[in-house]
């Protein structure tokens, strides 16, 4: 049973990888023994993190902005000159903005549809040659997108660029799936709950309890909850399972 969730000597990409749920699940690929890029805006802490997630496997650190093309470019270009081929695409890289409906700015929309659907859309494309390098008959190239419950309902919280881009998130998962499936490459989403993050730090700490107290497993999401997902999307267990968005929140959108 453990061969058939392995992941070992593959090569991933994890975007957003040097924290949050970006880093949880570069740390689960590096301990099943891939091969694993992450990439991040800021080059100090991605190559801080690369660093320590080695000390237990292989990880390596590429920065890129990857809200511009010109970072989209290069997170690309250097992946080509170090790999033939590219097993696993993780496009988790994000962005959030609240503020009440009246006052939201156009500029949060401007940037967070950039970052959180455009970059993964545009990498997905320019890491297609790769992708289709790995693809094989019976063990698919993986893309596992990375959504949010709040793209599937209602959020507790105003973020109206952030929900919409993360219900275009999913959308773009089925639809991708839907071309690729042809060329041997599965695409899937992860549409995580709350989870313990700098970016969730603020919600947390103001309505952190409530959160807790309407879960049905009366608890916020760990490490351990991601990893298991990514683990079967990028395995041989999820060899054929493809343009699925599987919920992990502790059972808040079943409710």
């Amino acid at each position: 049973m453990s061969d058939l969730f392995s992941v070992k000597g593959k090569a991933a990409v994890v975007t957003g990888g040097s924290r949050g749920i970006g880093l949880m699940i570069a740390h689960g690929l590096v301990d099943a023994g891939a091969r694993v890029y992450i990439s991040s805006r800021k080059a100090g802490v991605c190559d801080e993190v690369a660093a320590e997630l080695s000390k237990n496997g292989e990880c390596y650190s590429i920065p890129a902005d990857l809200g511009t093309l010109e970072g989209l470019d290069h997170l690309a270009g250097r992946l080509s000159e170090r790999e033939q081929a590219l097993h696993i695409l993780v496009n988790n890289a994000g962005a959030t903005w609240g503020a009440s409906l009246e006052t939201y700015p156009d500029e949060a929309f401007d940037k967070i549809w950039a970052v959180n659907v455009k970059a993964m859309f545009h990498l997905t494309v320019k890491c297609l040659p790769l992708l289709r390098k790995a693809a094989a008959d019976g063990d698919p190239a993986r893309v596992i997108n990375v959504g949010s419950i709040d793209g599937i309902r209602v959020p507790y919280f105003e973020n109206y660029a952030y929900s919409a881009s993360k219900a275009a998130v999913h959308m773009l998962t089925r639809h991708m799936a839907h071309t690729l499936h042809k060329e041997n490459i599965t695409v899937n989403a992860i549409a995580p709950g709350f989870f313990p993050t700098k970016m969730t730090k603020g919600v947390m700490e103001n309505a952190g309890a409530e959160i807790i107290d309407r879960a049905p497993l009366k608890r916020v999401g760990g490490p351990e909850d991601l990893k298991g997902l990514v683990a079967l999307f990028a395995s041989d267990a999820g060899a054929f399972i493809t343009g699925q968005v599987v919920a992990v929140d502790g059972g808040v959108t079943a409710v």
